[in-house]
Formats: C-alpha cells, sequence, structure tokens
C-alpha cells in the first residue's frame, strides 16, 4: 500500500472515530434523559401520594372537629342544667336557713313568754295557797279528797270539771299499762290535747305510780323482732316518747296533789324507780350517749324518771349534768334541770352548750333561768345564723364541685 493509500486509510478512521464519539454523546445523552424521566415520574408519584395523605388527615381532622363541636354543645347545655340545679338546691338552702333564724326567733318569743307564764304562775299559787288556808279557816268541816280535781270557771263563775277521755280512765281504773302506753302511741300526734287528760286520767288509778312504771317495762326491748331496722327503730322512738309523756303527766299530778297523799309516792315505789334508773343508766353507758347531739330521747327520759319519782339525789351531779346535755335540745330540758336540783349547774351548762355549738338550747336555758347579764342572746343567736350561713354555702360548693365532676 503506498503512502497516499495510507493516509486515506487514516483519515477515514479519524472520520469513524469522529462519528463513533458523536454517537456516543448522544447515546450517552438520551442515556441521561431517559434516567432523568424516571426519577421525575418517583417523584411526582411521592408528592400524589402526600397529597393524598394530607387529605385523609384533613377529612379525618374536619370530622373530629364537628365531633368535638358536638360534644361542647352537650356539655353546655349539660352545664346549664347543673347550675339551674345548684342554683335551685342553693335556694332551698338559703329557704331553709331562713326557716331556722324563724325558728330562733320564735324559740326566743316562746321562751320568753314561758318565763312570764311561770311568773305568773308562781304569783297565781301563792294567792291560790292564802285562799285555800282562807277556805279552810272558813269551814273546817270540808271534805278533802287525795286527788284535785281538772276544773275551770265559766263565765259565771261557776266551776266545771274536765273530764278526761273515756278510754283513759278506763286504762287508768283496770291499771292497764300496756293498754294506756298503746294509746298514748296511737295519738302522738294529738298530745297537744291528750296531755292534761293523761294527768287526769292517772288519778283514777289505784297505784299511778305503779302503772307508771310498769309502762316503762318496754323501753329497752329485749326481744329479738324480724321488722327492718328502720321501721323498729320509729317504732322504738314513739314508744319512748310515749313513756316521757305518761312520766311528765305523773309529774303534774304529784305536783298538784296535797302534801299529805304520801301514797301516791311511798318509799317502795321510789325503790323500784331507782331499780330502773340503774337499769337505764348502764345501758346509757353502754350507748354512749352523744352529747353533741343534744336530742337523746334515752337521756330525756332518764332524766324525767329522775324527775318524777324524786331520786335525782341518788346519782352523781357530774353524771346528771352529762345527761342534761346530751338532752339540751328537748323540750323540757331546762324544767328538767330545775326539778333534779341542778340549778346552779346552769351557767357551766351554758358554757357547754355554746362551745358545743348549740346556741339554741344555750338561749332556752338562758331565758329560762334569767341569764342574760352574763350570757347576751343576742351575740349567741348572730353566731348560730353566721354559722347556718357558712354551712348552706359550703354545702352549695359541695353541689357544685359534684355536677363539675361528673361533667
Amino acid at each position: 500500500m503506498n503512502m497516499p493509500d495510507m493516509e486515506q486509510a487514516g483519515e477515514d478512521v479519524q472520520s469513524l472515530m469522529g462519528q463513533l464519539a458523536q454517537a456516543f454523546i448522544e447515546l450517552e445523552a438520551r442515556k441521561e434523559a431517559s434516567e432523568t424521566k424516571i426519577q421525575w415520574d418517583e417523584i411526582k408519584q411521592h408528592f400524589q401520594e402526600l397529597e393524598v395523605t394530607m387529605n385523609r388527615k384533613l377529612e379525618e381532622i374536619e370530622a373530629k372537629e364537628k365531633e368535638y363541636e358536638q360534644k361542647e354543645l352537650e356539655m353546655n347545655a349539660l352545664l346549664a342544667e347543673r347550675e339551674a340545679e345548684v342554683a335551685s338546691r342553693e335556694q332551698d338552702l338559703l329557704d331553709r336557713v331562713q326557716d331556722l333564724k324563724d325558728a330562733a326567733v320564735s324559740a326566743i318569743v316562746e321562751a320568753r313568754a314561758n318565763h312570764q307564764t311561770a311568773t305568773l304562775e308562781s304569783v297565781e299559787n301563792g294567792e291560790s295557797k292564802e285562799n285555800k288556808v282562807s277556805s279552810s279557816i272558813g269551814d273546817a268541816n270540808s271534805p278533802e279528797e287525795d286527788f284535785p280535781h281538772k276544773s275551770g270557771e265559766n263565765t259565771d263563775g261557776v266551776a266545771t270539771e274536765i273530764r278526761p277521755r273515756p278510754e283513759l280512765t278506763q286504762f287508768c281504773e283496770h291499771m292497764d299499762a300496756k293498754g294506756l302506753l298503746n294509746y298514748v302511741l296511737e295519738n302522738e300526734h294529738n298530745l297537744s290535747v291528750i296531755r292534761e287528760d293523761i294527768c287526769i286520767a292517772l288519778e283514777h288509778a289505784t297505784e299511778p305510780a305503779r302503772l307508771v312504771l310498769d309502762s316503762l317495762e318496754g323501753f329497752y326491748p329485749t326481744n329479738e323482732t324480724t321488722e327492718p331496722k328502720d321501721k323498729m327503730d320509729d317504732a322504738l322512738q314513739g314508744m319512748r316518747k310515749s313513756c316521757i309523756i305518761i312520766m311528765e303527766a305523773m309529774a303534774n299530778l304529784l305536783a298538784k296533789a296535797d302534801p299529805g297523799a304520801d301514797h301516791l309516792l311511798n318509799p317502795e315505789t321510789k325503790q323500784q324507780a331507782k331499780a330502773i334508773a340503774d337499769e337505764w343508766r348502764s345501758k346509757l353507758a353502754s350507748a354512749d350517749v352523744d352529747a353533741a347531739n343534744g336530742n337523746s330521747l334515752e337521756a330525756e327520759a332518764f332524766l324525767q324518771l329522775l324527775s318524777t319519782f324524786r331520786i335525782a339525789s341518788e346519782f352523781a351531779e357530774e353524771q346528771l349534768c352529762k345527761l342534761l346535755q346530751a338532752a339540751a335540745q328537748c323540750r323540757q330540758a331546762p324544767e328538767l334541770c330545775r326539778s333534779i336540783g341542778l340549778t346552779h349547774k346552769v351557767p357551766a351548762i351554758v358554757d357547754l352548750l355554746i362551745n358545743e355549738g348549740t346556741q339554741i338550747a344555750a338561749v332556752h336555758f338562758i331565758h329560762s333561768f334569767q341569764l342574760e347579764e352574763a350570757f347576751p342572746t343576742v351575740p349567741l343567736l348572730k353566731v348560730y345564723l353566721k354559722n347556718l350561713r357558712r354551712n348552706s354555702q359550703v354545702r352549695a360548693g359541695n353541689v357544685g364541685d359534684i355536677a363539675i365532676a361528673k361533667v
């Protein structure tokens, strides 16, 4: 091969290599374009998936938002209902406070009226005794009876005898203690009417003191019962109230009887009463009577037993004061205190009642024993009303907290 041919072949090779390089460059360019296209599709698909996910989350959020709004509406309605209920209960408590205020004022008025009545009765009793002495001097042969009769005067000044109900008289004549107790129990809502009748009916009993003691037999029942506890407690409380009423009637009978009528309350009767009192005292000790309650029927009955049968001197004053405090809110508490000889203990008893927060009971004692100078009643009543107001507010707050907690 000559030189020109070789040069021509070299040029052809160079040309082919240039074409090959151009083809390779184009191939690389297309390859890169193909790879780039594949990456973009992946990116686009990724963002589309993100969009779908975000739309789904948005829908979930919107659904939860609607659910929350519905719950909010329901909660607001429930809160409004609870607020109305709390306001109603608060008003009830305020009404109760007002009722207690009225009761406190009524108690003061009643205590003052009782004090004035007691003073008038003392004066009238003095005049009655003077008239009786004068009558005895004027008519020495006038007959006397062991039992005084309940009597009154009409507008013409003629004495008229008031007779008790026949049933009561019959029970007493037959010495039927159980029948008498049941009759009083059945008429417990009408005691204001039959209270005096019981006293007059006891005059017809051959041994009124023994009849009264017999009526106390079931005060602390010993037999078992199948009745529900609540029903049994109500029946027992009613029976105990009836026992107290009968003992009060006996005390009134003894107060009206002539001093010489010793057969009404002889030593043997007192001994029987003392035995019952000893038994009751042990029951009271085991029951641990709550002195702070001030409304214990057991304590009141024990003190009434001692007062009626005049055996208070057989017991320690300290124990009697404790029991009197336990019965301080009972109607007859001040009179029981006087009749069992604890008048000198009244200031200490009033202090205890005030410290226990039973201001109304303290006010009763203060008025009954004329201790207003030592114990001003107005501050006590203010404290009582303040405590009532505070307690009503606390209860109203507790009701509100409970309502919110339920929501």
